[in-house]
């Protein structure tokens, strides 16, 4: 059935003079523009991983913040992510806006965000998110959905009448882009393809790829 599917991509175009020398400033518009197409989750990007055999790992993710420093997500430090990202501090993240026929890419080392930043992000959490920062270990096995339900009760009564505290295991990283693709579909599979690699002078070099 799959292979059935067909799908012709016709209603864009990335050029170089639209997309500009600034790949912050072109990931900026793309996603004003997943928001202005009431997108389900236009922030949600696929986090790419290697754990300690080097195997790779992917999951969904919500990029929460970005600027010319990079792209932050927040998550327990102690979940799989976590620890990956502990051993082998570097990432990719894929961002698909199936609607708008866009894709991008970006790859780039990671650092943790600090102390203060994470407190801050952490306090504008709805209680119920913040509860549950202390109610999962993220990623371990757990008995049953039951174990988990009586655990958030118990959380729940430990906070009864006063502000949640950020987990000290609960933080942001950041990733800082080296290189990214932002990917537009055209008809008959010629997608425009451009890739923007950070320069030790600072500079973004862009190019145009093959589809």
């Amino acid at each position: 059935m799959i292979d059935r599917i067909r799908k012709s991509y016709e209603i864009g175009e990335l050029t170089e003079a639209a997309a500009g020398e600034d790949p912050f400033a072109l990931l900026h518009t793309w996603l004003q523009d997943a928001l202005n197409a009431e997108i389900i989750e236009p922030n949600a990007m696929c986090l790419a991983t290697v754990d300690e055999q080097g195997n790779p790992d992917a999951r969904f993710v919500l990029l929460r913040g970005f600027d010319a420093s990079g792209l932050v997500f927040y998550t327990n430090g102690q979940s799989a992510k976590g620890q990956q990202l502990a051993h082998r501090p570097y990432a990719s993240l894929v961002f698909w806006w199936g609607a708008l026929e866009r894709q991008v890419r970006v790859w780039g080392r990671v650092e943790q965000v600090s102390g203060s930043e994470a407190d801050a992000y952490f306090a504008t959490r709805p209680r119920g998110h913040q509860l549950a920062a202390w109610v999962s270990p993220q990623s371990a096995p757990i008995p049953d959905r039951a174990w988990l339900e009586a655990r958030a009760a118990e959380v729940e009564r430990e906070f009864e009448g006063r502000d949640v505290a950020r987990p000290p295991y609960w933080t942001g990283y950041r990733v800082v882009p080296e290189r990214f693709e932002f990917w537009q579909g055209r008809r008959n599979r010629l997608h425009d393809r451009l890739l923007y690699t950070l320069q030790p002078d600072g500079h973004w070099k862009r190019e145009r790829l093959a589809p």
